[in-house]
């Protein structure tokens, strides 16, 4: 089977001062939340949705997703301490409910609603291949490596550098093996779940992403995907 995994667990601080969680803000007339989770609903490539959230914002989830989207295909889980654990929570989940070897989770940020289906299908595809995949596009900008904060100790080729997005995709029981297999010192600098996969040398194919999967991250991002939302609904009418 194929899962969507939304990591919701975040508090947003860099939103600035706001009653809710970035994810659960308004982008339009719907959370943001709701707008990603709708992506993975509507998707072929998509049988099952499992959506992580802090603790104390479940039952919110629930009275939301119920507003908005009730489906028997979405379940809302208790997230991590931080995004690996999400991660960690929504593969174990799938691991205890879903026995197969071959399951297939899509995680993706709940505060990147411009997702597209050929990116979830892409996902899907490639990871079923490889075994492992990590959404990117081309950057753009010149990457300055500085490692004392100061002053520049590389600039790597540009043309060999990509930006992440999400989705990042895995087989559920080869990431957890996978996981399981490093030291307590390698999980503590984790800060990307692909970074399982390079630790171990192992393959992690690439998705190219579209510049507009932007993540919802500052007050100007929320503004910006409100724009992003009404040209779509412009060119629709």
């Amino acid at each position: 089977m194929n899962f969507g995994g939304i990591l919701a667990g975040g508090k947003g601080t860099r939103m600035g001062k706001t009653d809710l969680p970035k994810q659960f803000l308004m982008l339009g007339e719907k959370p943001i939340i709701i707008h990603t989770i709708e992506q993975f609903l509507v998707s072929p490539a998509i049988d099952e949705v499992i959506v992580a959230v802090p603790e104390n914002w479940r039952s919110y989830t629930e009275d939301i997703v119920e507003k908005y989207c009730k489906d028997d295909k979405i379940h809302i889980i208790e997230g991590g301490a931080n995004r690996n654990g999400s991660v960690m929570n929504i593969c174990r989940y799938i691991n205890e409910n879903y026995k197969d070897d071959e399951n297939v989770v899509v995680t993706h940020d709940a505060v990147r609603p411009f997702v597209t289906q050929r990116i979830i299908k892409d996902n899907v595809e490639l990871c079923k291949k490889y075994g492992a995949t990590d959404t990117v596009v081309p950057a753009v900008d010149t990457i300055v490596e500085a490692k004392d904060g100061t002053v520049i100790s590389n600039i790597p080729i540009r043309n060999q550098m990509y930006q992440g997005q999400t989705p990042q995709s895995f087989k559920v029981k080869e990431f957890l093996q996978t996981y399981e297999s490093l030291t307590e010192e390698e999980k503590e600098i984790l800060t990307d779940a692909a970074k399982v996969y390079v630790l171990n040398k192992k393959n992690v194919a690439l998705v190219m992403g579209e510049n507009f999967n932007m993540k919802v991250t500052t007050k100007y991002d929320l503004k910006l995907a409100n724009l992003m939302l009404n040209n779509l609904k412009d060119e629709e009418e």
